[in-house]
């Protein structure tokens, strides 16, 4: 399916109820099935979520989880220590060349039972659960977080617990102190000290209910399109100005671009009037690479150079997202440079209309483009794949005075 995109409005302004975070949602859902007493509101309506509720529900041997990298990662771990379960965990055929060896060496030191079923270090992978007695683990720090924090969630199901030796320096942080805060939240115990992260034991936790915060991924986009627009007035709920979310950074990077956020109780406002744009931008985004997509069609947008760094983890998503962006920015105009953990992007002058932006099985790929409708029309080439994180995407453009016609 495929949607053309426009919008002849200089000013943007509407009110949004935006989806709970599926980072968060995932996260409790793992935590959830290990010690119950658990009710979850706000969650996620994202495929991903979706997928790992189904996945933790199954009773079969074979769990596919399809494009869910969050899911494969987490329930990687999972699945470890369901003693006496046989999993068979596989996914798309872009999931099975998303390497996950590193975090199966990890388990397999603690004495998970794990193999491989087709190529060594890729699912799909065979888990025989059980009993795992070990209470320490080495990981290197520089991975993806998923790793660390798929450890992290099934730690205090051991019985002693479990200490994580982070190795080098430690990339996507918050996410890791995302996972910690859904620990402590929900009862058990933890620390994040230096290079070491402590999970306590714990046998069960207290019935409670615990509220998830709305995604801030999926708000960069209404950032983005408060950038571009001439002004703007954009509501967003459910927000906290003390988010655990590492793209709650975008209340601060988009200031360079006339974009102030507003914190109310339970939401944000975001506005925008009239003024300059900055010739370039530079930031370091090692600790929110998914928001890396997001920021580059916006200097597009705007003419503005920009230099995004900390971006080797976007190699190993849905797809080759450094790759993708250089070639859909390009068939806009823009011109960019690459390398395995940057992107720089030249100050363009002129934009090309009616260009058809391929998604390569990346919700993100279709959202981030999606704002540039501001400036020319766009069409969006398999533009539902944006039901994995934000099903209701194209009805909150909508009502943004966006025209979604399919094509």
């Amino acid at each position: 399916m495929k949607f053309k995109l426009k919008h002849s409005q200089d000013t943007v302004k509407g009110a949004l109820q935006i989806t709970g975070s599926k980072s968060e949602s995932n996260r409790l859902l793992i935590i959830e099935s290990l010690f119950k007493n658990l009710e979850i509101s706000n969650l996620s309506n994202s495929d991903d979520t979706q997928v790992m509720k189904k996945a933790l529900a199954s009773k079969e041997v074979e769990v596919d989880i399809h494009h869910a990298g969050t899911a494969m990662r987490f329930l990687t771990a999972y699945f470890a220590v369901q003693e006496g379960r046989e999993t068979v965990l596989t996914g798309s055929q872009r999931m099975q060349e998303r390497p996950v060896k590193l975090l199966v060496e990890a388990l397999r030191s603690m004495g998970a039972q794990i193999s491989y079923e087709k190529n060594e270090g890729y699912p799909p992978i065979r888990i025989q659960g059980k009993k795992l007695q070990a209470n320490s683990v080495s990981l290197q720090a520089n991975i993806s977080s998923q790793y660390i924090s798929a450890l992290m969630l099934i730690g205090a199901s051991l019985p002693q617990g479990l200490t994580i030796n982070l190795e080098g320096q430690v990339t996507s942080t918050p996410y890791i102190l995302m996972t910690l805060e859904m620990l402590q939240r929900s009862g058990i115990q933890g620390s994040f000290e230096g290079n070491i992260i402590t999970i306590e034991a714990c046998t069960e936790v207290s019935p409670k209910t615990i509220p998830v915060e709305s995604d801030w991924s999926s708000a960069s986009y209404f950032y983005s399109i408060a950038a571009l627009a001439e002004e703007a007035e954009i509501k967003l709920s459910n927000y906290r100005e003390e988010s655990l979310q590492g793209d709650s950074c975008l209340a601060n990077i988009y200031k360079q671009f006339g974009v102030e956020t507003s914190f109310e109780e339970n939401s944000i406002t975001l506005t925008k009037s009239k003024c300059s744009k900055p010739a370039s931008i530079t930031e370091d985004l090692r600790n929110s690479p998914d928001i890396a997509q997001t920021i580059a069609v916006t200097c597009l947008g705007l003419g503005t150079a920009c230099k995004l760094t900390g971006l080797h983890t976007l190699k190993i998503k849905e797809t080759d997202r450094l790759v993708a962006l250089k070639n859909e920015i390009e068939k806009l105009g823009g011109e960019v440079v690459i390398s395995n953990d940057h992107l720089e992007l030249k100050p363009s002058a002129m934009l090309n209309e009616n260009v058809a932006i391929e998604t390569y099985n990346d919700h993100r790929m279709a959202m981030a483009f999606a704002p540039i409708a501001l400036k020319v029309p766009v069409i969006i080439k398999d533009a539902m794949v944006v039901s994995k994180s934000y099903p209701d995407f194209y009805t909150d453009l909508k009502s943004l005075q966006f025209s979604v016609e399919e094509v």
